[in-house]
């Protein structure tokens, strides 16, 4: 299939697609058209910025018929507000020319009694955070037995994160015979369980692996001692705003994310910031302010910018090297998109070294390493964070979605974190309380056994 007529997809479908100026299908839209129409359970593998949403959605539109029906057929399920709101704006943009009733349900500052009415309203295609939508189900609002098709996008980070469980008891709820779709970036241990305890023969496609740098970024790494000298370094390699006009910095926690604006004051209309606990408006204003050209600057952490997609990102810099060789690749494939030229940038200290090289093993490539400038300060200040270890990313979970305590792939929590068993607790007693019926299945905690047991 060359171009998307070659689908022989409805009108109104082709008509949107005409609408937004695309022609040709991408590989994975290619790959999985002919697939998920014909109704096989299927897992796509592909890199972030290769269309994977539109390449679920237009099969899934093409089958989806009128109804008046006020219990959704279609479920799809992403790890963050953020993606959640890109999944319903991609249904809307695709259905104008189709009576198409989709909503999205995330926790935060989305008030759920708004949530509940516009459920009970009516809806054809329901999107959400796993925590929303499960609290929807157990207050008796949404009902899932209608449910034909199950999407799961962004199946490694939902795993990943924590939300085995969470999946686990919504599959409760699910009729038996519906079709499971997986989109992931990567292929984990995790998703490689989840595709053999409940997919059917499963068609699985890949088109690119994760670890392979693609040919139109370029690379490039620091070696820099601290945080501090690094924001000198960025402060020093912003002042080319030509150069870098619109730099996305990925940072590996919200304390991070917060000090480095503060610490960049030189370019503080520049700057935008999210993370999860700033609020849903606060984040959404940020991404719209990037997106236009209003902030040239954006400071996000991983967990959030998953759920990111925005165009003609001249620059990614990682300002902390992720802890998992992964999302190095999530975070490179935001720039370079549509055959552009992008440019990467790591920075790295002696601490995060080995990360880097787990990163170097996964791509097989070696990044070149710069020299630092000699303009840039070095900087013997160090955070309270620089005495311990690489920060991992799931503490971010502190988001709407969870206080997750991470199963046996995490460090053991230690004494003075066993507050989190309470939160769980809390959270039990206000789900007892407010639906009238026990919770014993742990919403907010993986299964510490959860690796031995068959889910």
């Amino acid at each position: 299939m060359n171009t998307f007529e070659d689908f022989k997809i409805k009108k109104q479908l082709q008509k949107a697609i005409v609408d937004l100026g695309l022609e040709e299908p991408t590989p994975i839209q290619q790959a999985s058209y002919s697939t998920i129409l014909g109704g096989s359970d299927f897992v796509g593998i592909a890199q972030t910025g290769t269309g994977k949403t539109f390449a679920y959605l237009l099969p899934i539109l093409q089958d989806l018929k009128y109804s008046d029906q006020k219990h959704p057929r279609i479920l799809i399920l992403a790890p963050t507000r953020e993606l959640v709101i890109q999944i319903v704006e991609q249904i809307e943009i695709l259905t104008p020319y189709l009576s198409v009733r989709a909503l999205g349900v995330f926790g935060g500052s989305n008030n759920i009694n708004n949530q509940k009415r516009a459920v009970a309203e009516g809806v054809d295609i329901i999107v959400g955070t796993p925590r929303r939508l499960y609290d929807l189900v157990l207050a008796n609002v949404l009902r899932l037995k209608s449910i034909k098709k199950l999407v799961i996008d962004e199946v490694d980070v939902m795993l990943d994160f924590g939300y085995k469980t969470q999946l686990r008891n919504i599959f409760e709820y699910l009729p038996t015979r519906r079709q499971n779709i997986l989109f992931s970036a990567t292929m984990t241990t995790y998703v490689d369980q989840l595709m053999g305890d409940f997919l059917v023969n499963p068609v699985k496609k890949t088109i690119s692996i994760s670890g392979t740098p693609l040919e139109n970024i370029s690379q490039e790494a620091y070696a820099v001692s601290n945080f501090y000298t690094k924001a000198n370094l960025l402060h020093y390699l912003l002042e080319d705003k030509e150069e870098y006009s619109k730099v996305l910095i990925f940072v590996a926690s919200k304390v991070s994310a917060d000090r480095l604006a503060e610490t960049l004051e030189n370019f503080e209309t520049e700057i935008s910031v999210i993370h999860s606990s700033k609020e849903q408006n606060h984040r959404t204003k940020s991404i719209e302010k990037f997106e236009s050209g209003k902030s040239r600057i954006l400071i996000a952490t991983d967990v959030i910018a998953r759920g990111i997609d925005i165009d003609e990102i001249s620059t990614v810099i990682s300002f902390d090297t992720p802890f998992y060789p992964e999302n190095y690749i999530h975070r490179i494939g935001r720039t370079g998109r549509a055959g552009k030229q992008g440019r990467s940038i790591l920075l790295y200290n002696e601490k995060e070294t080995e990360l880097k090289d787990a990163i170097e093993s996964l791509m097989n490539y070696t990044i070149p390493l710069n020299e630092l400038p000699e303009a840039v300060k070095i900087s013997s200040e160090l955070t309270p964070e620089e005495d311990v270890k690489p920060v991992d990313p799931h503490a971010e979970l502190a988001d709407e979605d969870s206080t997750v305590q991470k199963g046996a792939s995490f460090h053991k929590k230690s004494a003075k974190n066993s507050k989190v068993r309470n939160e769980v607790k809390s959270y039990e007693r206000k789900i007892k309380k407010k639906y009238k019926k026990p919770q014993k299945r742990g919403d907010k905690i993986q299964n510490k056994n959860s690796s031995k047991k068959k889910w």
